[in-house]
């Protein structure tokens, strides 16, 4: 299959496209952008300079990538949006590119659905599902795997960790730690993402080690750092999923849920 553009979509001549590239009806693909190869392009869509799309994705119709930042402070420079292979986008998403770093980042194997938002300077890692209508404020991180429902809001530079389920209409204004299940109203961990992990393979041994160090952490009554560290007096070589997350609470600059 070579590739195909639809004679009333408009492609600039600079742009670099791949090899058995479907680019559909009245599409829009500015300059100074790379699609790779295989990926479809549906009608309608929207490709602005400075997006770079990976390997077989696929961009439903009225989908805009590369938009300049929502950001006052934005200075015009010439930022990226950069979308890993195997992505799906879905309908009127809108991924801006970045306002203060290189760019704005859409890891591979994502499914990002229907009216979603990835505003500037977003990190989103590999295999992660972000249901319809989520909004993300500018430099939300969120970790592999993580899942996000229909209609949650993260506030600005806040963190997802790997792992992670978050409840539909949550609104996030704290860290989410990794493996973690997050309800809502009021929002808090409910405790982990026990079904998500048994279907990635986490084998009995890890997720009974993550519920003894989530019930010691986050449910023993104590305060965070004592939790912690009640968890290293009972456990001196914690393995490396628990690691991930004390790694993850000692950064955060926002707080974590509890």
């Amino acid at each position: 299959m070579s590739t195909s553009i639809h004679p009333t979509a408009i492609v600039s001549p600079s742009a670099h496209i791949g090899e058995n590239v479907s680019v559909g009806a009245y599409a829009i693909v500015e300059e100074d952008v790379e699609i790779g190869d295989g990926t479809t392009i549906y009608p309608h869509a929207c490709i602005l300079s400075g997006s770079r799309i990976g390997k077989q994705c696929t961009i439903f119709p009225c989908a805009i990538i590369g938009a300049q930042p929502q950001d006052l402070k934005y200075s015009g420079a010439p930022t990226l949006v950069v979308v890993g292979d195997r992505t799906t986008i879905r309908e009127f998403v809108t991924l801006n590119r970045a306002s203060h770093t290189d760019a704005t980042r859409i890891g591979s194997d994502c499914l990002i659905m229907a009216y979603v938002h990835v505003a500037h300077d977003c990190m989103i890692g590999d295999h992660v599902v972000i249901a319809n209508a989520v909004q993300l404020g500018g430099h939300v991180e969120i970790g592999e795997w993580a899942v996000l429902g229909g209609m949650a809001k993260v506030h600005q530079f806040c963190r997802i960790g790997k792992h992670a389920m978050v409840a539909a209409d949550a609104m996030i204004t704290k860290d989410v730690p990794p493996y973690a299940l997050i309800g809502r109203d009021p929002v808090k961990v409910e405790g982990i993402n026990r079904i998500g992990l048994q279907r990635r393979g986490f084998s009995p041994a890890d997720i009974a080690t993550l519920e003894t160090f989530y019930s010691i952490a986050f449910f023993s009554g104590l305060n965070m750092s004592d939790g912690i560290a009640e968890y290293r007096r009972r456990y001196p070589s914690p393995n490396g999923i628990v690691v991930d997350i004390i790694e993850f609470v000692e950064r955060s600059e926002r707080g974590v849920y509890r």
